[in-house]
């Protein structure tokens, strides 16, 4: 949890969130509380600390209670200097300050609503280091006169001036440095963010190491940040502006080691280049759409993911506006037992919590539709400091008192019921409140109230202590654990994008959000407001502070629907999937195998995917005179068949090791091959608009197809259909019928449908169950079409130049593609969002994939492994010494053939 976390690092009694929101806190001086009591003087010894706002006397004596005298409380602050007092001797200087109220806190060291004693009183304090006693003095007459200043935008102007002289007059100290070889790079102000406190002071950064060192010396002299143990850095909004910097030194965890907020963005932004520069050669950077591949494939939990996009939106857990925000996904809280196989057993995802209730709903709408523009349907968040610290109190006490002016709130408006809580965001008027990580986390200690606080007494008589759960949980650890459970469950996994369009996507603004009934005050959405463009200060600051405390929507990252996640129910339907690129090695004998074989298929793919970087050369074969361009293997893999750029079909045996048969049917490019699933003709697609089929047993040509009125760039079959791309723009798909002899009659071909595109098709593929088609074309367009109806699914215009090949993965639920533009791009068939796009330092113009991995070839002629998920390549094996043209793999992907344009074709197998 970010809160204990935060206070791990200081023991103190002492806490920042004893101060006012937005104060600081400036210096201490180690001094002494004087009073008089029956002619004799007391002196209680202890830290003296001025704020901002006020001046704090924190005791040495932890049975004191901590007094706080805010400035704008004060009457008279004096500087009185010593007297000779013959009997005692010289009395030292000391500070006199007459206030109408002092607050006090903690009182017995108990944590507690502060204590507020009215009336006027003069305190005296005697500093250790009398010389400072004067200096003092002027300090604190300065802030009073800002405290008393009328309008709060001018008061705050005074302090940020105080403020930055401060920081002016100071510098980071160099003896600081865990290593006197260390080399600085730069140095700037700065303040430290932590939940609901800021803390100033300055920054420096190293050839090693991130340091911030605060300018009060609390909680620590110095903080280190060890440049090679950061895994993930966010730029971070604070306050509306782009100023914040996050650092993280691990790869999951919900809170950060250090948030920093820059006074300008020039020495953010440079601050942030400079460690993601460092961090180039160590960590991969991640975006929405790598996560969501990692997620959609099973690589990433629900829980996980939701703390990835909390992270990309701007949400922080030191930034109590903008924490990370989970949803409700349970609905159920009143029977004994979780029955997670009911789909009522779970919360509507479609819908935002203030639309889950119809008739509420229907309140909110009318008021909606009679209210002046700009309108809003809802008029709290889902997610706010209060909110936070509603759920989070028993655990964090202190920044409750501290967000409250010292008191907790109402016994019966606490967080006392998990039941009851769900059942006030159906049904209350003003509460859409979503939930927290930590009720998916491992830590209950925010449902118990083991600090025994004494947090009142509600109207039922009973006090408030451990949150009550529901009947289906034992305990905390319980509650925690099933709910982790409902989180990961298949429902929630097949559901979850929904929530996620509501509050990260295309559903968070617009049309779309009013359609979906999730629109909320203008106020919380980024760029709803420009503060710097209003000119009086004091509305700023009004403005301001209204905002960070109503809560603030997520940072959008996606602006089209979210696809599905692909849950196992369905991978087990499709775990026979074929991965081959030609259709012909999509085996129909699978189909009618026991499925204990398709397991055995199925893993051994898997193991020849995690050793795809194994593979070794078996022989290399110069057969053709110009660029390979197309393979096809015999089913039996005794004989490989391979078209050129030189107009051939040839025929090598892989037994013999040599090329037997070739056959030219034009004097035009042949452009792709495949074998028909009778294994005994091959068809070949030619630039001079036909196919030709050739006859294994015959050795012949055996039909001729005039399909075109351009080149026939490639082709699929699948079920006695025909698939072929063309540069005139069409895709054609054709039904095979034949007579009762293929050897003996020609076959006959009708044409059942043409799929128009906007220029000539260079590359089709076919799904594994050939039910999709897609189609890429040479203004970079990737077209996803309907083989049954033959309608338009996608259309998503994703490279900038010709695309050279485009394949299904194994499960269907993505399409990868490469192109001229030197870029590899991963599209969501469900929504066409582009999840990932790669730019690679050479075309890659042909490859084969499993959904995770991508073996391709590149235009300098290597084979380049490249694992999606991370985006790098994990391994580069010379190859040809021209690009790599051609590519086949077999069902078990343990063998693979390539061609070249430098004429070759190279068989590899995986090192056993």
């Amino acid at each position: 949890m970010a809160f204990l976390k935060t206070q791990e690092r200081n023991k103190e009694r002492f806490s920042l969130l004893l101060l006012d929101l937005e104060e600081y806190y400036f210096e201490h001086h180690t001094a002494n509380h004087v009073t008089n009591s029956s002619k004799k003087e007391r002196k209680t010894r202890g830290s003296f600390k001025v704020c901002s706002r006020s001046l704090i006397f924190d005791p040495d004596d932890l049975t004191s209670p901590i007094f706080k005298i805010p400035f704008r409380d004060c009457k008279k602050i004096e500087f009185e200097e010593g007297e000779n007092n013959p009997f005692t001797g010289l009395r030292p200087p000391v500070i006199s300050v007459t206030c109408c109220q002092v607050i006090y806190i903690k009182e017995s060291n108990v944590i507690s609503p502060y204590r507020i004693e009215r009336g006027v009183k003069t305190l005296t304090f005697q500093l250790e280091i009398l010389s400072k006693t004067e200096d003092v003095v002027q300090t604190l007459l300065q802030l009073h006169r800002a405290s008393c200043l009328e309008k709060l935008g001018e008061q705050t102007a005074m302090i940020a001036a105080n403020l930055q002289s401060r920081l002016a007059r100071s510098s980071f100290d160099k003896n600081c440095f865990q290593n006197v070889s260390e080399s600085p790079h730069m140095e700037c102000a700065a303040e430290m963010v932590m939940p609901l406190v800021t803390n100033p002071g300055h920054v420096c950064i190293t050839d090693e190491n991130l340091y911030f060192q605060p300018l009060n010396g609390y909680p620590e002299h110095v903080i280190q940040i060890k440049l090679h143990k950061v895994r993930r850095i966010y730029k971070r909004r604070h306050g509306l502006r782009p100023l914040g910097l996050e650092v993280f030194c691990t790869e999951n965890d919900l809170c950060s080691d250090i948030y920093l907020k820059f006074y300008n963005s020039a020495d953010r932004d440079e601050i942030y280049y400079y460690i993601a520069t460092f961090l180039e050669n160590h960590v991969t950077e991640h975006t929405a759409e790598s996560y969501m591949l990692q997620w959609q494939r099973g690589h990433l939990s629900n829980y996980q993911y939701l703390l990835h996009l909390n992270n990309l939106a701007d949400r922080s857990c030191n930034d109590l506006s903008q924490y990370p925000v989970f949803p409700w996904v349970i609905a159920d809280y009143t029977s004994t037992q979780l029955d997670m196989t009911n789909a009522a057993t779970f919360r509507d995802l479609s819908k935002p919590v203030g639309a889950l209730n119809m008739e509420r709903l229907d309140r909110l709408l009318a008021r909606y539709r009679g209210m002046p523009e700009p309108r809003f349907m809802y008029g709290s968040h889902y997610s706010s400091p209060g909110y936070v610290l509603f759920y989070l109190v028993r655990v964090a006490p202190e920044h409750m008192l501290c967000l409250q002016n010292g008191r907790y709130d109402h016994p019966d408006r606490m967080f006392n019921s998990v039941g009851e809580t769900w059942k006030n965001c159906l049904e209350g008027a003003t509460d859409f409140k979503e939930l927290i990580p930590e009720f998916y986390g491992n830590n209950c200690s925010f449902l118990e109230n083991n600090q025994s606080l004494d947090m009142g007494r509600r109207q039922n008589g009973s006090l408030v202590g451990d949150v009550i759960l529901p009947a289906w949980a034992s305990d905390g650890s319980d509650f925690l654990q099933k709910h982790r459970a409902a989180l990961e469950s298949q429902y929630i996994s097949e559901h979850l994008h929904e929530w996620i369009d509501l509050v990260f996507g295309f559903k968070q603004r617009g049309g779309e959000a009013v359609a979906s009934h999730n629109v909320f005050h203008p106020l919380t959405y980024e760029g709803g407001i420009d503060c710097d463009s209003i000119e009086d200060p004091n509305e700023r600051i009004a403005m301001l502070t209204q905002i960070l405390e109503f809560g603030q929507t997520p940072t959008q990252l996606f602006g089209s629907p979210h696809p599905q996640r692909i849950t196992p129910r369905f991978q087990n339907i499709t775990c026979s999937s074929s991965i081959t690129s030609p259709v012909s090695e999509l085996s129909q004998a699978s189909q009618s195998e026991d499925s204990s074989f398709e397991d055995l298929t199925e893993e051994c793919r898997k193991i020849s995917w995690a050793n795809m970087g194994n593979l070794i050369l078996v022989s290399s074969h110069k057969i053709h005179k110009e660029a390979v361009t197309g393979i096809a293997v015999t089913r039996d893999g005794t004989a490989i068949f391979s078209t050129s750029q030189d107009s051939t079909l040839k025929m090598f045996s892989r037994e013999l090791r040599e090329f037997q048969r070739s056959m030219s049917f034009s004097n035009m490019a042949l452009s792709s091959c495949l074998i028909l699933a009778d294994g005994k003709t091959v068809a070949c697609s030619s630039w001079d608009n036909n196919v030709y089929f050739y006859s294994i047993p015959y050795g012949r040509r055996q039909d001729t197809l005039m399909g075109h009125d351009d080149a026939i760039s490639e082709m699929c079959w699948f079920d006695d259909r025909l698939y072929t791309a063309s540069w005139d723009s069409t895709t054609k798909v054709w039904q095979y019928e034949s007579e009762s002899s293929l050897s003996h009659r020609r076959s006959q071909f009708q044409l059942l449908a043409e799929l128009e595109h906007d220029t000539g098709v260079n590359t089709i593929g076919l799904s594994p169950a050939g039910t999709l088609l897609v189609s890429g074309c040479k203004d970079g367009t990737v077209t996803i079409w309907d083989t049954s109806s033959y309608e338009m699914l996608q259309q998503v215009h994703c490279h900038t130049g010709t695309i050279h090949h485009t394949a299904f993965s194994p499960d269907s639920r993505h399409v990868l593609s490469v192109g001229a533009d030197s870029c590899m791009m991963v599209i969501d068939v469900q929504t066409g969002m582009v999840i990932s796009s790669v730019k690679t330092e050479e075309e890659q113009r042909c490859f084969c994939w499993d959904g995770n991995q991508v073996l391709c070839g590149g235009q300098f002629g290597d084979l380049l492994l490249w694992n999606l998920l991370s985006n790098t390549v994990t391994k580069r094996i010379p190859a040809h010494s021209g690009a790599v043209t051609a590519m086949w793999m077999n069902d078990l992907c343990s063998t693979v053939i390539t061609g070249g344009e430098d004429r070759k074709i190279i068989l590899w197998k995986l090192q056993s």
